[in-house]
């Protein structure tokens, strides 16, 4: 059984950070503070156009995330750049494939593609995507994504979209091609991390949360293991190897400064290690750069060990 990795979710996506986490030089510090503290990688979503409500209820600020982990790829050296998660039904897969694939290029070799369906609808319309459409998308664009990589010049065509002769286009970094994460807890989801997925990001929490971002509650550490063990049989069947499948989990913001949080959350992280996740999100303390900083310092004696 491996060490667990930590990932850093960059501050500005906690609900009340301040505008500050946007600023050049500070997500510069922070995202250096978390190489040499340990981190393993950092995370930042992608919200091209979310609503004024959706802000005011729990949102929070957002970077296009090819531009935000590119910046940090040019600061650090080994952190791994993860998208948590691109929503792949916003873009056209030649175009997201480019995307990514230059970030890969850029950064060495250091992206991970995580990615999903979405589920705010007035970001779909936003954008000009059907909300109902999103599945389909979401499986057109997993289908076309391993083959842009691998076989770049073969053209591929899909529902509205179409290449109609040999391309030229540079390939990943990474052989055959960055890892895919799928994001989310629904059936669909774990069907497409067994077609297409290196990694698997669920998320254990409350059925109303659940509810709102359109997945289904996993709501305690037991129900993660039997579906993790139903996914591991999937993978299995198909012929892969269930040891070779990332699993993240996310852990709640823990205060370093009470000491019984930091128990109860390493014994969280030593349960969900056993239970077959390999890899834990981090949320630091978001009231300013300064005190993330000191959070991202503090992590890895406080939570790591």
């Amino acid at each position: 059984m491996s060490e667990l990795k930590f990932t850093l979710e960059y501050p500005s996506e906690i609900p009340g950070a301040p505008d500050d986490f946007l600023l050049p030089d500070v997500v510069r510090s922070v995202a250096t503070a978390a190489e040499t503290a340990g981190f393993s990688a950092v995370a930042v979503s992608e919200h091209p156009a979310p609503s004024a409500k959706w802000r005011n209820n729990g949102g929070h600020n957002t970077l296009d995330p090819i531009a935000a982990l590119g910046f940090m790829a040019a600061s650090t050296s080994t952190l791994r750049l993860l998208t948590n998660l691109i929503v792949l039904p916003f873009h056209n897969p030649y175009q997201i494939a480019k995307s990514l694939t230059s970030l890969d290029i850029l950064s060495g070799g250091r992206l991970i593609a995580g990615v999903g369906a979405g589920y705010l609808r007035s970001e779909f319309s936003a954008v000009g995507v059907e909300f109902e459409d999103r599945a389909k998308l979401l499986d057109e664009a997993l289908g076309a994504l391993a083959p842009i990589w691998t076989d770049p010049s073969t053209p591929l065509s899909g529902d509205g979209w179409a290449a109609t002769g040999e391309l030229w286009l540079q390939r990943p970094v990474q052989d055959p091609h960055p890892p895919i994460w799928i994001g989310g807890n629904s059936r669909a989801a774990l069907r497409r991390v067994v077609a297409h997925g290196a990694g698997w990001m669920p998320l254990i929490t409350p059925k109303m949360f659940a509810s709102v971002i359109r997945t289904r509650a996993i709501e305690t550490p037991d129900r993660f293991s039997e579906i993790l063990t139903g996914l591991r049989a999937e993978l299995a069947l198909t012929g892969r190897d269930p040891d070779e499948l990332d699993i993240q989990i996310v852990l709640p913001h823990t205060d370093l400064d009470d000491a019984a949080a930091v128990r109860e959350a390493r014994d969280y992280l030593s349960d969900m290690r056993r239970r077959g996740a390999t890899w834990a999100v981090i949320h630091v303390d978001g009231t300013s750069p300064e005190s993330a900083v000191d959070y991202i310092a503090r992590a890895p004696d406080a939570l790591f060990g």
